[in-house]
């Protein structure tokens, strides 16, 4: 194998630009098929997509390698993420499959690959289907004619998943009275907005008219400020933003104010260790967090566990330990009680469950956390070097650490989905985040370009 195909959140890439062509991607169907393939009986795979217009290329693709190994192929069109995973899991699939480049623009698609209990693939498993898709051997062991595989379309697929969305909300309790935005970003949960209204709420819906090419768009979790303005101008109590595949959630309160990942999974915490359900008093996030929720852990007897980035790798942890809540600073939220991944809608309705419970406004209910200031820097690079093999970036990057003596953090890391380092700073000194952010993206852009 010359060449990983998957990064951190499946594969990715420029729509007709290697690796995201068709050949690529039916040759990806095959090897899945084969990889997944069984024994005689028949073999079944959930295939979902977002709204973007080459979703029908890749479909498309995928069914037909599929299908050649033997797997019926059972189609849901534009549905999240997540709701992909309970498909798979509650259909007795053997795979389930998500055509989606998540938050990325419509010129960029993706697959990702969950196995028959919903989880995302691990590393060994994808670098084995990478080898066969890479290898240039076309001596598939296909089936006999007879036993190629079918593909059909599951017409029901929505509102079987909104009334599993709904068992993770109380049954005795509404949302009779919450006035809400949602930014669907013109992506796979641009139908789902009902869901609130049927609870009780008054929903004001942005973002929820796809044309297969405005996804993401100045929309959703990467422009939170758009419905920030809208809550304001409506006066709502809450604003939902999702990301084109409806696995994270970004959150503004009724003054407009963004609440992060970091700041959701800390009021989720705090609410689970108050009813003696936090399994360990233990919460499960990535080395993106902010030192304050760490902070905010530990000062109330818990512990946060920290993993590399990519929701995969936190609910392998959380798995591994038996914690419950986990998730990302960028708005994947796990709830391991009721999914397998992040669920932007899950995690809304157990904020709004909070919410209603607390009966304060969010504005309140998110002083819990202070965030450390902290600065997030992309630096475009032709080629990911390991960090320590370049001298001066291990210069410089001890510099800034000695200097911050255990009251900031520094993160290099390699973006696992582009050709991008990230830079990562915080500290309780604003000054000092700024210019080490700066100093540091500098070095990295002056010996990686």
């Amino acid at each position: 194998m010359s060449k990983r195909l998957f990064g951190t959140d499946g594969l990715r890439g420029q729509v007709n630009i290697f690796p995201m062509t068709p050949e690529v991607v039916m040759r990806l169907g095959l090897a899945a098929g084969y990889y997944f393939r069984n024994g005689k009986q028949r073999h079944k795979v959930i295939i979902g997509k977002d709204t973007r217009l080459s979703g029908y290329v890749f479909e498309s693709a995928l069914t037909s390698g599929l299908c050649a190994m033997g797997m019926d192929v059972f189609q849901v069109g534009p549905m999240p993420t997540p709701a992909v995973s309970f498909l798979t899991r509650n259909m007795r699939a053997d795979l389930g499959i998500v055509i989606s480049a998540s938050h990325n623009p419509f010129m960029d698609n993706g697959i990702k690959f969950f196995d028959s209990n919903g989880y995302k693939l691990p590393d060994s498993v994808e670098d084995e289907i990478s080898a066969m898709v890479m290898s240039g051997d076309s001596n598939w062991d296909y089936p006999q004619s007879e036993n190629v595989g079918r593909a059909s379309k599951i017409e029901d697929a929505r509102g079987r998943y909104i009334v599993y969305l709904k068992y993770s909300f109380p049954h005795d309790m509404t949302l009779k009275g919450v006035k809400m935005v949602l930014d669907s970003a013109n992506g796979a949960t641009y139908s789902l907005g009902h869901m609130f209204e049927e609870l009780g709420a008054e929903v004001v819906r942005i973002g929820d008219k796809p044309d297969g090419l405005n996804i993401n768009d100045k929309c959703g979790s990467m422009y939170p400020e758009v419905m920030g303005r809208r809550v304001v101008e409506e006066h709502a109590d809450i604003g939902l933003a999702m990301d084109g595949d409806g696995d994270r959630l970004i959150v503004v309160d009724e003054k407009g104010q963004v609440l992060d990942g970091d700041q959701i999974m800390a009021l989720c915490a705090a609410d689970l260790m108050e009813r003696g359900k936090l399994a360990k008093n233990m919460l499960v996030s990535t080395v993106m967090s902010n030192m304050a929720l760490e902070n905010f852990m530990k000062e109330r007897g818990g512990v946060m566990l920290r993993t590399p980035v990519g929701d995969r790798y936190v609910v392998e942890a959380m798995c591994r330990e038996g914690a419950v809540l986990g998730g990302e600073q960028s708005g994947h939220l796990i709830f391991r009680e009721y999914s397998t991944t992040g669920d932007g809608l899950l995690a809304a309705l157990q904020l709004l469950r909070i919410l209603c419970v607390k009966n304060r406004p969010l504005s309140e209910l998110s002083g819990l956390l202070e965030l450390y200031p902290q600065k997030l820097q992309n630096v475009h690079v032709q080629q990911k070097v390991p960090f320590d093999e370049v001298p001066a970036i291990q210069k410089a990057l001890k510099q800034v650490e000695q200097d911050l003596a255990g009251k900031g953090r520094v993160l290099l890391r390699y973006s696992g989905t582009e050709s991008v380092a990230r830079v990562m700073v915080e500290a309780q000194d604003s000054d000092k985040v700024e210019l080490y952010t700066s100093e540091l993206a500098e070095v990295l852009e002056k010996h990686l370009r």
